[in-house]
């Protein structure tokens, strides 16, 4: 099994719409940024008063016993307390993008890819044992580097062998975004997965 690389003429030929000129470039930016903050958890949060764990009985009478007033051990004076004024995950850092933005930063993407040489074709790919040392070996034969693998459809077996080797994601053409097809120095598309992709870009 070899890999082709994918020009420009014969990714027209595939009838793959790519983007001619520097059309797509603030959709592709505004695309991705999306994609990251739609990912952002922001995990930095404190608990105030009412959230630590903790009686809320009176810790002894008001008066009479020398020491100052003190109604809850939540309090943020004491330790195990509550936090004042801490980060809270309260923040939504979701942003949207329309449809036809995510279309034409993908199209962007693809299109700069190829015109980079890092998109190649192959047959097929199928790991019918579903071992991951298999999928090493069949992925080797077509390049060293990281690569984004995308698939027309792939069985179970052939997720099962793939989806512990880091250096390699494999993905489907419908899911694949244009993140991702910026992230790996290589992208190795099957024939059956162009169809898809010129589909997506028409």
């Amino acid at each position: 099994m070899s890999a082709t690389v994918l020009s420009i003429d014969a990714a027209k030929q595939a009838n793959l719409n790519l983007v001619e000129g520097h059309k797509g470039k603030q959709a592709l930016h505004e695309t991705v940024v999306a994609y990251r903050a739609n990912r952002r958890q922001g995990n930095a949060h404190t608990k105030n008063r009412s959230e630590v764990a903790g009686s809320g009985k009176k810790l002894w009478n008001q008066k009479g016993t020398g020491n100052a007033r003190m109604g809850s051990k939540r309090s943020p004076i004491w330790s195990g307390g509550g936090v004042v004024f801490g980060p809270r995950n309260t923040t939504v850092w979701a942003k949207k993008t329309t449809k036809a933005t995510r279309k034409l930063a993908f199209r962007t993407a693809l299109t700069a890819r190829i015109a980079d040489g890092a998109v190649a074709t192959i047959s097929g790919l199928s790991v019918a044992d579903g071992k991951t040392k298999s999928f090493v070996g069949a992925v080797k034969e077509l390049s060293t580097a990281e690569k984004l693998l995308v698939i027309g459809s792939f069985d179970e077996t052939t997720f099962r062998a793939a989806r512990n080797v880091q250096s390699v994601q494999l993905i489907s053409a419908e899911e694949v975004n244009a993140e991702q097809l910026l992230n790996y120095p290589q992208v190795l598309v099957t024939n059956e997965a162009l169809s898809t992709l010129a589909r997506r870009t028409a």
